[in-house]
């Protein structure tokens, strides 16, 4: 079982109202996810304590530069989001280094799957 981990800080309330469907991630991590993979949507930070928030199907994973990211790319990893800019800000803010718009990034999109 492979997870996706969010900061708390950052995207609790917002995976908590599935109002996140996606998520950026720097670098080529295809061989990491595929769509059709089932995962756990967890917050918490990172070598710490984790808590799952529900099961998800990876949709779809898509690896293009920044620059290629579309206005859906962005609105499903943050509805407050509109531009590359913003990405950009948020990827230096985790991967504590710069970053611009030609990095490689990966667009995993994920549903909620009812476990009822």
């Amino acid at each position: 079982m492979f997870a996706l981990n969010f900061y708390t800080d950052l995207y609790a309330d917002m995976l908590r109202a599935y109002r996140k469907t996606a998520t950026i991630r720097l670098g080529d991590k295809s061989d990491k996810y595929q769509t059709g993979q089932i995962v756990w949507i967890t917050v918490g930070q990172r070598f710490g304590r984790r808590k799952k928030l529900f099961t998800a199907i990876v949709d779809r994973v898509e690896v293009k530069p920044i620059a290629e990211l579309t206005p859906r790319d962005i609105e499903r990893e943050n509805p407050e989001f509109r531009n590359t800019d913003d990405v950009i800000g948020l990827l230096e803010r985790i991967y504590d280094r710069l970053i611009s718009d030609t990095d490689l990034v990966t667009v995993i999109y994920f549903s909620r799957v009812d476990e009822e």
